[in-house]
């Protein structure tokens, strides 16, 4: 009966993310939803994967720990710091590896036991979902003398878990507005700065006067704890041909259970 809930639990959320596609993400033929987990307390949740491909394929599920820069970017760490090692001892997850054929969803269980006395604060590592490549066929003929390599690509999708506990807070500031032009073409970069003891996410918009929509914007903008600011790039609109030069409205809206909130706004000339 349990198999049958979380079968069914996952056939409707995949569903569900078929109208959400930013709730996905997806590499080769694995998508994983959802693409970041926030656990407050003792209450766990469920991880989705679902095999696109046309073959059944084995992924396996383990822990990292990764650290953001200050240009945004997440690098590996070798030694993890007390706090990465608490999040690990906490964070509970299962099955840790799992067979899909094609067009097949399996929930992956996830949830946080804290220890005694653990400080309030926030404690992140990150899911590696690897696909696992297949054995070398059986009777397969025998290789020549000559030296022959193949090169097997290992797809892998990382998302973030998070567990907060006890009183957490965080404000955000936009900073060093400045209008400029890459092989990307046009967008506006600047500083994001977070204080406090908790992360933020959610997406940077650029507003100009008498524009309905953002006229630049950039969604899924984390910055993590281990700093206090990061440089943002915000590309150009895609619906937007005008000028970005000018006076302009920049804002961070957080991204949260009850919707998107206006964190941080500041004025700018291009």
């Amino acid at each position: 009966m349990r198999a049958f809930r979380s079968l069914a639990l996952a056939a409707g959320l995949i569903a569900s993310l078929a109208v959400a596609p930013t709730a996905t993400a997806g590499v080769g033929d694995l998508l994983v939803a959802p693409t970041r987990v926030i656990l407050n307390g003792g209450r766990g949740t469920e991880i989705i994967l679902k095999n696109v491909g046309d073959a059944t394929a084995t992924y396996r599920v383990s822990a990292e720990f990764r650290r953001m820069t200050p240009d945004g970017r997440l690098a590996a760490v070798a030694e993890p710091n007390g706090d990465e090692k608490a999040a690990e001892e906490m964070v509970i997850f299962a099955p840790r590896k799992v067979t899909l054929p094609p067009g097949e969803p399996q929930s992956i269980r996830i949830s946080a036991r804290a220890p005694a006395g653990l400080a309030d604060g926030e404690y992140r590592i990150h899911l590696l979902f690897r696909a696992i490549p297949d054995p070398k066929p059986v009777g397969q003929p025998a290789q020549s003398s000559t030296v022959a390599f193949q090169l097997i690509p290992i797809y892998g999708v990382t998302i973030p878990v998070i567990v907060r506990l006890g009183k957490v807070e965080a404000k955000a500031a936009i900073a060093d507005v400045r209008h400029v032009t890459g092989k990307d073409g046009e967008g506006v970069s600047l500083t994001l700065s977070r204080s406090g003891n908790r992360s933020l996410f959610g997406e940077v918009r650029v507003l100009k006067a008498g524009v309905k929509d953002p006229v630049a914007i950039a969604k899924g903008v984390a910055i993590y704890r281990e700093i206090d600011r990061r440089s943002v790039a915000v590309p150009r609109a895609p619906g937007y041909s005008g000028a970005l030069s000018g006076p302009v409205t920049v804002q961070f809206y957080e991204t949260t259970d009850s919707g998107a909130v206006l964190t941080a706004e500041t004025s700018a000339v291009l």
